[in-house]
């Protein structure tokens, strides 16, 4: 499978305030680093790894997401901005949606994951 090109969306990084510099940096950097793992989990050699290896990359990316969801309801609670959770919870939810729109790769997820809930569900009994 070809590498992943993963992107930082400009629409993020527009929504963030001008004095974020550092932010935008550390999302660059997040971005390459992540960008580095998945195609390190891309060039397994047999198609079932590469699979099994992205799911548990994407499995991270949305535990990060929802845990940057949470932040976002805690810092309005104490009346403090969100804007920092909130972008890096969208930068989360962005590169799971580039993950999903590599070429093929979204079908190969869902059957991996629709196996690993038919796994567990028969573990669980």
């Amino acid at each position: 499978m070809d590498d992943i090109e993963l992107t930082l969306p400009e629409a993020i990084l527009e929504s963030l305030p001008a004095d974020s510099e550092d932010t935008k940096q550390d999302m660059g950097q997040a971005i390459a680093g992540w960008e580095e793992r998945v195609n390190a989990a891309l060039a397994q050699d047999e198609e079932a790894e590469r699979v099994r290896a992205v799911v548990d990359l994407l499995e991270r990316f949305e535990d990060r997401w929802e845990a940057y969801d949470e932040f976002v309801v805690e810092l309005r609670a104490w009346g403090q901005s969100p804007i920092y959770a909130m972008a890096w919870r969208n930068l989360h939810a962005a590169v799971v949606r580039q993950i999903y729109e590599h070429g093929d790769l979204g079908e190969h997820i869902d059957r991996e994951r629709n196996a690993r809930i038919f796994e567990d569900g028969i573990r669980s009994d």
